[in-house]
């Protein structure tokens, strides 16, 4: 049986732990309130551009319209883009996408696939197995913002263009709520309009809003022209689609991080209650002990 003193350094480390898990939880909370606020933001332009991307090209005026990032070719060369985290403590958030990861690539054995990474986690995990890895942007994440999710998008298109890779998937953490996320693979290249899928506001913990009336089909006049518009917009939808895909892992990670810091707050608390019950017994038990030897020794002196 544990001393009284082990049990009661056991009890402070636990309090102690607690504490700090308390702490992230706090953290995590008032950080998922900003990621939240960026992809609510986000998301309906996202969804705006893609909409007038698939007018431009369906309804083209008699036009042949075209662009490299549109056009699908036999895929032999593959590009996969895997968001994980820099740190741990987060549930199954970093382990979920990993083995999403690994579920593509074993599906997909048959092509030439080559990794690169946001996150440590991630870049840690397949470069141990030996997987054959591209690069890894590990500053995304410290210094997230659209210049530089668009820079990455520039060369990953320059790449496809180029032929160096016919397709570009992205595996991330869709943000659903503050208790729930969803493991999304997503096609970046060629690029794929009017996403399907993607979270409601209700979803996302705010209020939807009222479906307005379909407006009917409108021919719009563009100027410069529809070729010049295009090749002006798909790029810069595929850097909007990357750019949302970070803001929704960085989102689903606070999430993340702030539920197993909230369980883990629980269970230490739980701990602390078990190991205070251990420690009343024990110094019952010892007290009692202490009590017996004085009469046992009163009793021998009669």
């Amino acid at each position: 049986m544990a001393s009284l003193r082990d049990i009661r350094k056991r009890i402070r480390s636990v309090k102690n732990t607690r504490q700090i898990t308390k702490a992230m939880k706090m953290v995590s909370a008032a950080k998922l309130r900003k990621a939240q606020d960026a992809i609510i933001a986000a998301r309906p332009y996202a969804q705006m551009l893609d909409q007038i991307i698939s007018d431009l090209t369906t309804r083209s005026g008699g036009e042949e319209l075209a662009h490299p990032l549109l056009t699908s070719r036999p895929v032999r060369k593959v590009e996969l883009l895997l968001l994980t985290s820099d740190r741990g403590l987060a549930g199954g958030f970093n382990s979920n996408v990993i083995r999403r990861a690994s579920r593509f690539l074993y599906e997909n054995s048959g092509m030439e696939i080559e990794v690169s990474t946001v996150g440590r986690k991630g870049n840690d995990f397949f470069r141990q197995r030996g997987q054959k890895m591209r690069k890894d942007f590990g500053y995304l994440f410290q210094r997230l913002n659209y210049t530089h999710a668009s820079q990455v998008a520039e060369e990953m298109s320059a790449r496809f263009m180029k032929g160096e890779v016919d397709a570009v998937y992205v595996v991330y953490n869709e943000f659903l709520s503050a208790i729930s996320q969803k493991v999304s693979l997503a096609q970046l290249l060629p690029l794929q309009t009017l996403s399907v899928g993607a979270p409601t506001a209700a979803q996302a913990g705010q209020s939807a809003p009222v479906a307005a009336p379909t407006p009917a089909l409108v021919d719009f006049k563009y100027e410069p022209g529809r070729q010049d518009v295009l090749d002006r917009l798909v790029p810069q939808a595929v850097a909007i689609k990357l750019y949302r895909s970070l803001l929704e892992s960085v989102a689903s990670e606070h999430g993340a991080r702030m539920s197993a810091m909230e369980n883990a707050t629980s269970n230490a608390s739980d701990m602390i209650a078990s190991l205070s019950l251990t420690y009343n017994r024990t110094r019952q038990a010892v007290i009692t002990k202490e009590l017996m030897e004085i009469v046992s020794g009163a009793e021998s002196l009669k």
